[in-house]
């Protein structure tokens, strides 16, 4: 039968339950187990897709189309499970399916409830992942125990446990265990608070996993385990990183965490090997070279806002033994200060996907300064359509070129909205999204980086090039070398005369890992390590 884990978070929010969650996954995979992934939110939003970057973070897109928890993201980074749009579920989505049922009379008259209609929901997307071919499935809790928009995720868990038997369920409780300077002191009293509303809920967790920045004593480790009814080889401790989180699923083998999961559940596996892990560990430790890659973005403040693009950066590092330096730049900052006084500096300049006008001169004058001075850009969804703007105000001379976007009323419109698009009234689930096939050309930048002819990338756009000028840009030197394959959706440009200059309508980010960095940020960082050693 199927085993469950399920990961829930206490005292404060941002502990990593979903790093740990994906390192824990990892770890299974690597003793021979097939495991799923998913993510439980108790927001009443249908998916991410509406919410705000400053609020939320980044949207992450599964292959099928779905918009998603930014922490799937860390599950397909850290591990090989495939994730679908069954892998993130809301308060929203599971109010939403249970009151359709209700009006298509599927409950016969009865009463729509909490319990059993809510948490009934619930179990039937956590159940839903555990085909015949699957070992394990972790289920990650959103929010923190004592949440009240949490309590029927925790119910619902609760009687899953009594479902499947208890034999074949493990409750994983992320908690912090807070160090008070003035007092020179760790504090164990969170957490017992934390552990003691779990089991109010009838949730008594087999593993503690304690987030601290202080080596917890064992005595402290005795003092948790006995307080929160916890053995005390199952209480463990997770220091802070220092270096890079991809060192998380080291310390958690050190800890012996796989070691006590296959215990609790009964599994029988094989000696993991980890070496590709511990080669990515000791490249971002001890790195050949630096280069520093400017990201210029509308929503820098929030590091969660472009947190695929940041991974994917220190991928593409990884595949060049290098460490890439983030230069995290406002876009509006550059509109202020002026590109050469900001990105004077940098080996690479970055410019990510993003919605409305603000911002946007700012990220146009830096797609100019490394189209002018031969620095390294790569332009990711708006920035593949910021730098057609550019191209067409200061290359074509069409100084009043824009988006549709940005200004309705544009003469030039060299970005136009979607056919597909023109009829939506819906904002959630209704941009292009999902993966879909790119032909590229041969002997482009694109080509090389991938070694291949034809690929599969994921979108999340209702722009697109407007091919009305398709012709006016290769007269120029901007080259259409990535489409999709009846040939009318233009998905990479890049610029003929240039040490490396390519944008891309599609976010390659979210199909990049630590030990298989994505070809174009691999190749990216090679071209800024390029420029910087051919500086020296």
């Amino acid at each position: 039968m199927t085993k469950h884990i399920f990961v829930t978070g206490g005292v404060v929010s941002s502990l990593g339950k979903g790093l740990t969650s994906a390192s824990i996954g990892t770890l299974l995979e690597r003793h021979g187990l097939k495991i799923r992934m998913q993510k439980l939110d108790p927001y009443l939003n249908v998916d991410p897709g509406t919410m705000n970057p400053f609020q939320h973070g980044e949207v992450y897109v599964t292959e099928d189309g779905a918009e998603t928890d930014l922490d799937l993201g860390h599950y397909e980074r850290f591990t090989n499970t495939v994730l679908t749009r069954d892998s993130n579920y809301t308060s929203g989505s599971i109010y939403e399916s249970v009151i359709s049922k209700e009006r298509r009379g599927e409950y016969l008259g009865g009463t729509g409830q909490g319990i059993p209609h809510i948490t009934d929901e619930i179990k039937a997307a956590v159940a839903k992942l555990a085909t015949d071919d699957v070992d394990v499935v972790i289920t990650e809790i959103g929010g923190t125990v004592g949440d009240i928009e949490g309590e029927p995720f925790l119910e619902a868990i609760r009687q899953f446990g009594q479902d499947v038997g208890r034999e074949n369920v493990l409750y994983i409780h992320l908690t912090l265990i807070p160090y008070l300077k003035a007092a020179d002191e760790i504090k164990t009293k969170p957490t017992q608070h934390s552990v003691g509303r779990l089991m109010e809920k009838g949730i008594q967790p087999g593993i503690l996993i304690c987030r601290t920045e202080k080596p917890l004593a064992r005595e402290i480790r005795e003092k948790i385990s006995l307080f929160c009814n916890v053995p005390l080889e199952a209480v463990i401790e997770e220091l802070d990183i220092k270096t890079s989180i991809y060192e998380l699923p080291l310390i958690l083998r050190r800890e012996k965490v796989d070691e006590l999961i296959l215990r609790y559940l009964g599994l029988d596996a094989g000696e993991p090997d980890l070496s590709d892990w511990e080669n990515v560990a000791q490249i971002l430790a001890n790195p050949d070279r630096e280069v520093v890659i400017a990201v210029v973005g509308k929503y820098i403040r929030l590091q969660d806002s472009y947190k695929s693009i940041y991974e994917a950066l220190v991928h593409g590092g990884i595949a060049n033994r290098a460490r890439v330096n983030l230069k995290r730049v406002e876009s509006e900052d550059v509109e202020k200060e002026g590109a050469e006084a900001i990105l004077g500096d940098v080996d690479g300049v970055l410019v990510p996907g993003g919605f409305g006008v603000r911002g946007i001169e700012g990220k146009l004058q830096a797609v100019g300064f490394a189209r002018e001075r031969g620095v390294p850009y790569f332009g990711i969804c708006l920035g593949m359509q910021c730098a057609v703007i550019e191209f067409a105000r200061n290359v074509l001379a069409l100084k009043k070129a824009n988006s549709l976007e940005f200004d309705e009323s544009t003469p030039t419109p060299v970005i136009t909205l979607m056919d597909q698009q023109r009829n939506v009234v819906d904002m959630g689930g209704t941009m292009r999204l999902g993966a879909y096939p790119c032909i590229l050309a041969s002997g482009s930048l694109a080509a090389e980086a991938y070694e291949a002819s034809e690929i599969r990338e994921r979108h999340r756009h209702r722009y697109e090039f407007n091919n009305a000028y398709r012709e006016a840009y290769s007269n120029k030197g901007l080259a259409f070398t990535g489409l999709s394959p009846d040939g009318r959706l233009v998905e990479i440009v890049e610029i003929e005369k240039h040490p490396w200059f390519l944008a891309v309508q599609f976010h390659p980010e979210f199909k990049s890992k630590p030990h298989a960095p994505h070809p174009l940020f691999a190749s990216f960082v090679k071209a800024a390590v390029s420029r910087r050693e051919g500086d020296k």
